[in-house]
């Protein structure tokens, strides 16, 4: 009788084992030192000059342990993934360094009563048991709502018109789109200050804001939303249309439904992409102390205006409520990509 032994899985011939995990482990403790060393003792200073040196102290040392007891390979192999390793570290490390800073310095200022009172019995330099942000919460997410209304069409049927049309005019529009990716925010309200606050007897207001949001919506929605459709099988449509579908029948019916998931999460990006922008709300969606459900008529507040407004106080008090508009911000920010990772990831239920 024979046994059936289990696959042996792949390994690097200079992979570390346990066992060689110690002195790995001993090689970073003595790049620590090392650095410590020249940091305290050289006129380098500062933590980017000690995370550096760590970076070339640690590198230097594990090749060296790998040259010792493989080679050459596998040095070179472990100065790759050390580079690897450091470029993921420090790609991350903003993150992180963000999210601790409005964490520390916003936590004081949260409260039941700063999510439910407004600001129009209080200023930014009273205490922070007074006041709250809810007139900047119901403005955010008004403008967006807002924003999402009037951008989302044009975005879908321009992604539509370039991947599935492919009409005279896709050149010009794919290039508008690209050239609309790269405007400064500060453009777009500036724009709409300039056509309608100026020329017109229409003052700041939600539509005004909402208007120079969407100008920032629709090259974010239409680009990911294009990437989303070409990866939809060629065959599906083929498919549709040798069954005797039109292809606006085909793109309806078989194209969009295979796209739904990737569609929900470009609109969703599209707005995080608005929802922390400051410059455009400057020109066109005026000022409020409480909420303003008018959308035509009337001031309105939003987040990234309160947080400008708590800095530009410069009070102590004002500077902390602004740190917590912030993290609540960032809060909406990362639940909204959070919730656009999820429905990228789910896969299309087939019946």
């Amino acid at each position: 009788m024979t046994t059936i032994q289990a696959p042996v899985a792949p390994r690097k011939p200079w992979k570390a084992t346990r066992l060689e995990l110690i002195p790995i482990f001993g090689a970073l403790v003595l790049a620590a030192i090392a650095d410590y060393a020249v940091v305290a003792f050289t006129p380098m200073k500062g933590k980017i000059a000690y995370v550096l040196l760590f970076f070339i102290f640690g590198a230097g040392f594990q090749m060296a342990l790998k040259y010792r007891a493989y080679g050459r390979r596998a040095a070179i192999d472990s100065l790759a993934g050390s580079v690897a390793i450091s470029g993921a570290v420090l790609a991350f490390a903003p993150v992180v360094s963000i999210l601790a800073t409005a964490i520390i310095k916003g936590h004081k200022g949260l409260s039941f009563g700063f999510f439910t009172h407004d600001m129009s019995v209080t200023n930014y330099q009273s205490p922070l048991n007074q006041g709250g942000v809810f007139q900047a919460i119901v403005g955010t997410l008004y403008l967006i709502l807002l924003a999402t209304m009037i951008s989302l069409p044009l975005s879908l049927l321009t992604a539509l018109y370039l991947t599935e049309i492919k009409g005279k005019a896709a050149g010009f529009i794919q290039f508008l789109i690209q050239a609309m990716s790269g405007i400064p925010s500060v453009v777009a309200g500036i724009f709409i200050y300039s056509a309608f606050l100026l020329t017109t007897s229409l003052r700041g207001s939600t539509i005004m804001g909402a208007l120079a949001l969407a100008i920032l919506m629709i090259p974010t929605v239409t680009r990911t939303s294009q990437e989303v459709l070409l990866l939809v099988p060629q065959d599906l449509r083929e498919a549709g249309q040798a069954l005797g579908a039109t292809q606006w029948k085909t793109v309806a019916t078989i194209v969009v439904p295979a796209a739904r998931n990737g569609l929900i999460t470009a609109v969703i990006l599209g707005i995080a992409r608005i929802a922390g922008e400051t410059a455009p709300l400057l020109f066109t969606i005026g000022v409020a102390s409480k909420a303003n459900w008018n959308p035509f008529f009337g001031g309105q507040a939003s987040l990234p205006i309160y947080i400008w407004g708590g800095l530009g106080d410069g009070s102590q008090t004002g500077i902390d409520r602004a740190w917590a508009a912030i993290l609540v911000l960032l809060i909406i920010v990362l639940t909204l990509f959070v919730i656009a990772r999820i429905f990228g990831t789910r896969k299309v239920k087939t019946k």
